[in-house]
């Protein structure tokens, strides 16, 4: 018998219509409907059949009903933008991290999250509440999937198909997700990833996510978490010049742009010298790129899962076989760690769950 919700998320995870699957697997649209909603099953031909079209194994479209993750749980940076089928792709692909992480937490002891959630209107607040709760005073901040994974937060990645979707976050369980597309520059993948953290502080339990307002907050949360006021108004002149915004970026390794903006927030930039210097600053390319940026950001909680498992005998392939889904599956969720770690294994000798911890340290 085929699960009506993962024929569902399987084929909105292809990005695929009724009309699509239909063509691929030779299955009408109005029987593909009525296996979705549980008014026909499909007999074991047709079943291949889907599986093959979908490129998930039988055994995932035959497990237990999963729960699909809810438009208005996620907070995605660009809504109007993303099609609907696009959103229904990545959030099918968010259950399958939530999915992940329940059959890892059943296995590994994950650090504990420690979001808070305020919901204080005023970012800036919000983002110095934050800082305050996680001792990171007013220096700049560390590397931030590291942060965000010390402190409970599952950090994954997104499907390269997913380019126009710079990143999304949700609320679970009470466990908080963020999603970042790998493809940005380090500097916007760190902006990402306070902005996802603002969202999940001031938003998600009790506020909308998808609203204009909520994004300019997470914004100003991002941008206040990166570049803390004291410390820019400490080392940045009034009036700066390109060349001193581009010297002082390494600094809290933002975006030029970033900098600008936060140098206007802070008043240490006028309407005239801000505009004046976004010119000058896309004149240079750094509008659409980061020309000498940082290097990207990755996990460091996945490696250690990774390791971990296989001293258990599960190397990634087993995991994804575990999970029923494919192993590009699992790669596209951890960075791409899953194709190029170490495989084999054998009998594990641990006793008990592994306890995986991530300590950054302000120097990062």
């Amino acid at each position: 018998m085929v699960t009506p919700s993962r024929l569902r998320l399987a084929r909105e995870r292809r990005g695929l219509t009724l009309t699509g699957l239909a063509g691929m697997s030779g299955i009408g649209a109005q029987r593909l409907s009525q296996y979705e909603n549980a008014r026909a099953a499909p007999d074991e031909d047709a079943l291949r059949a889907l599986a093959a079209a979908l490129s998930f194994p039988v055994s995932f479209l035959t497990g237990d009903e999963v729960e699909e993750i809810p438009a208005q749980a996620v907070a995605f940076r660009a809504l109007s933008s993303t099609s609907l089928r696009k959103q229904r792709a990545v959030r099918s692909q968010a259950a399958l991290a939530v999915e992940l992480n329940t059959w890892l937490a059943e296995r590994l002891t994950l650090p504990e999250p420690d979001v808070p959630t305020h919901g204080y209107p005023e970012p800036e607040t919000a983002a110095e509440l934050v800082r305050g709760r996680w001792g990171l005073g007013q220096a700049p901040a560390p590397n931030t999937v590291h942060l965000l994974e010390s402190r409970g937060v599952r950090v994954f990645s997104l499907d390269s198909e997913h380019q126009e979707v710079d990143a999304f976050s949700l609320w679970r369980d009470g466990v908080p997700y963020v999603f970042l597309n790998t493809a940005k520059s380090g500097e916007r993948g760190r902006f990402d990833a306070a902005h996802e953290l603002g969202h999940l502080v001031m938003h998600g339990r009790d506020r909308a996510l998808n609203t204009p307002e909520a994004e300019r907050e997470a914004n100003r949360f991002a941008s206040a978490l990166l570049m803390p006021r004291a410390d820019v108004l400490a080392r940045m002149p009034s009036g700066a010049q390109v060349d001193q915004i581009l010297s002082a970026r390494p600094i809290w390794r933002v975006s030029a742009m970033a900098l600008a903006h936060r140098l206007h927030d802070l008043d240490l930039l006028t309407d005239d010298q801000y505009r004046a210097v976004c010119r000058n600053l896309a004149e240079l390319g750094y509008r659409s790129a980061e020309p000498g940026g940082i290097p990207r950001e990755t996990s460091q909680v996945l490696p250690k899962v990774l390791s971990a498992l296989r001293a258990q005998g599960l190397p990634p392939a087993r995991v994804a076989s575990a999970l029923h889904i494919p192993l590009t599956e699992l790669n596209t969720l951890v960075f791409g760690l899953a194709l190029t770690s170490r495989s084999g294994g054998g009998r594990s000798r641990a006793t008990g769950r592994p306890a995986l911890r991530v300590l950054p340290s302000p120097a990062e």
